[in-house]
This record gives structure tokens, C-alpha cells and sequence, in this order.
């Protein structure tokens, strides 16, 4: 969500700090990763309210990050590379709450339920922003493809 690797490793940190601070205070560990979730979410908005910055690209062109196996693999690194940027600028152009919702269900793998859970609101709701983000992305992102 930072684009920023050095920024996000610095609120990985914050986090993990105050997962040890708090430790002795959850009651339920098994919610321990309902409380990460929530605590990362409030950390981020905390980033953006206090920066109150927009997400830039950082395009890494770090030699040791580039893998070249062969030429076919750096066509379909280069492809797939290009694709996740446009899902990446149009994740950024959405409203902040559809975003959310497609990273916790389509990088943290969590579950309807759980996605409802960490954000306090109803599972259909999950549901439904989660169809009109896909069908969102779909459309859009064939659009680049296509040409």
C-alpha cells in the first residue's frame, strides 16, 4: 500500500513493538492476527493522515533485484511487472476502503469472514466491493493488455 519498502519496514517494525508491548493485554491469541491486521490498518492511516502524501511508484532498477534466467523469463518477469503496476495504479485510484478490501482478500488470503471482522462491517459488503473492484479491474487492466 506504501510503494515504499523503507517506509513499510519501518511500520512492520512499529507494529511487531507494539505486538510486544501489548502482549500481556490480548486476551484471545488466537485474534492475534485480527489484531495485526487492525493495528497494521491504523498504522497506515496514521502514515497517511500525518504525511498526508499520495503513493509514488518506486521503479528499482538495482541490478541485484533483476533475476535473468533467460530471455523468455525476463519477457514474462517484464510482462507480469507491467501488469502488476497497472493493478497497482488502479488500486490507487480507488476509493480507499475497495483497496483495502482487495488486498486483504488477494495478497493476506484472508477470508470473507475475516475481511468483515478486521474492518467492522458485513460479509455481504466484503462481498460485494470485492465483485465491483474485480470487475473494476478486469475492465480497465484488459483495456492495456488488449493494445
Amino acid at each position: 500500500m506504501l510503494l515504499d519498502q523503507m517506509q513499510a519496514e519501518d511500520i512492520v517494525q512499529n507494529i511487531f513493538i507494539k505486538l510486544y508491548e501489548n502482549f500481556d493485554k490480548i486476551i484471545n491469541h488466537q485474534s492475534i492476527l485480527f489484531w495485526l491486521f487492525k493495528t497494521t490498518k491504523n498504522e497506515l492511516m496514521d502514515h497517511y493522515r500525518n504525511k498526508k502524501s499520495k503513493a509514488i511508484y518506486n521503479y528499482s532498477l538495482d541490478p541485484e533485484e533483476i533475476a535473468l534466467e533467460s530471455k523468455n523469463s525476463f519477457e514474462r518477469e517484464f510482462d507480469n511487472k507491467e501488469i502488476l503496476h497497472l493493478i497497482e495504479a488502479e488500486l490507487n485510484a480507488m476509493n480507499p476502503e475497495f483497496k483495502e478490501i482487495f488486498i486483504l482478500r488477494e495478497y493476506s488470503q484472508l477470508s470473507y469472514k475475516e475481511i468483515a471482522t478486521v474492518l467492522g462491517i458485513n460479509e455481504e459488503l466484503v462481498k460485494s466491493r470485492l465483485f465491483k473492484i474485480r470487475k473494476k479491474l478486469i475492465n480497465n487492466i484488459s483495456k492495456f493488455v488488449d493494445e
